[in-house]
């Protein structure tokens, strides 16, 4: 009896024993084993070694609707730093901006406005001309994000505008209340939290223009974030005073729950922070690491850390809520890609050409992944 005809649960049971490479390579054999072997039933062993099943820490599959064998080839490429580079979109002027990609919209801040551009998908690359654009501010917009239905952005005027995503949106909100720029803002099912220079977090809805409460934190804040499970934030600040810069606080009380450790130096801000689950939340900030903290454990500690090699403050970071952790740091312009399974730098790419650090040093501050 050939291979090709032996009975599917039989030729499953064999392709068990076999290694990621070892199904590559036998998929080349002919078409039949190609098709066969392409299902994701066979890779769905693998995958768990690679992907964790493709499961995200808060129980979603962000992308159920790729192959598990590609997604199995990608992730090795991540792990061995085989990564493709592309250029979507080019500026000639040297400001950084804001960036959220949405599917095959990608979102960015230009000074006062926040700017929209569709992907192409003949060329891959973004359509020259921005598709719409928000605007309000009186000053540069220091950051903002998405949601389902609007985009909240936050000002150097010290100004929150909420304005409705889509065509034929209607007018936006404005939420005021900060003295000084809006360093940073998050927000999550009606839901805002918002940072300023002026050492206040703001609580917000959707539903009022005016602050549900005030939160003083007696030093600047550069970073919030909003957990998963919309019980609690986290608060980062300039570590200007004697206490630790990271708190995280509860929604409904706005009391402090906890502080996140003790031995950070005066001026180690965290400049900014992302949870990857109601329990994980990573940092990053002025003194030059990536750290993963684990809230689950009492007292709660970093588990992890990766440091930037040359030395360099941290402005921003992003994860996919796998194995993959994008920072950008002050050190002309570098965006660096981390796989967290290894302590060294997976990959390095410039965003401006070396042209002396005060040209890109500064620019760096206001870019996001």
């Amino acid at each position: 009896m050939l291979f090709s005809q032996l009975p599917d649960d039989v030729l499953y049971h064999i392709l068990s024993y076999l290694d990621y490479r070892s199904l590559s390579r036998l998929s080349q054999v002919c078409k039949s084993t190609y098709h066969f072997i392409n299902r994701d039933v066979v890779w769905r062993r693998v995958a768990k070694d690679f992907l964790n099943t493709g499961i995200t820490r808060n129980g979603t599959d962000i992308y159920g609707h790729i192959p598990l064998k590609k997604r199995v080839k990608t992730a090795q490429n991540w792990y061995d730093g085989v990564c493709r580079r592309t250029t979507p979109l080019k500026w000639k002027t040297k400001l950084l901006p804001w960036l959220q990609l949405d599917g095959d919209v990608l979102f960015l801040s230009q000074a006062a406005d926040v700017e929209t551009y569709y992907l192409r998908h003949d060329t891959r690359k973004l359509h020259r001309n921005p598709s719409e654009v928000y605007s309000g501010h009186k000053g540069d917009v220091c950051r903002f994000v998405l949601t389902d239905s609007h985009l909240v952005s936050g000002g150097s005027d010290g100004k929150i505008l909420v304005h409705s995503r889509g065509r034929g949106r209607g007018m936006s909100m404005e939420l005021s209340g900060h003295n000084q720029e809006v360093n940073c803002l998050d927000s999550k099912n009606g839901l805002i939290i918002s940072g300023s220079r002026d050492q206040t977090t703001r609580i917000w809805t959707l539903s009022s223009t005016c602050p549900r409460d005030t939160i003083p934190m007696y030093d600047r804040v550069w970073s919030v974030a909003i957990s998963p499970a919309l019980s609690s934030f986290a608060t980062g600040t300039a570590c200007c005073e004697n206490f630790s810069p990271l708190r995280i606080w509860d929604v409904e009380r706005s009391e402090c729950l906890c502080i996140l450790g003790s031995q950070f130096r005066l001026g180690a801000g965290v400049l900014d922070m992302v949870f990857e689950s109601p329990f994980q939340l990573l940092t990053c900030g002025y003194d030059t690491f990536i750290r993963l903290w684990d809230l689950r454990l009492n007292p709660r500690k970093c588990v992890k850390e990766w440091e930037e090699p040359h030395d360099s403050s941290l402005y921003c970071i992003q994860t996919d809520g796998n194995h993959m952790i994008a920072s950008g740091s002050s050190y002309y312009g570098v965006v660096r890609l981390w796989d967290k399974r290894q302590s060294e730098c997976l990959q390095v790419c410039t965003v401006y050409p070396p042209r002396g650090r005060n040209d890109t040093c500064r620019q760096v501050e206001n870019t996001i992944l």
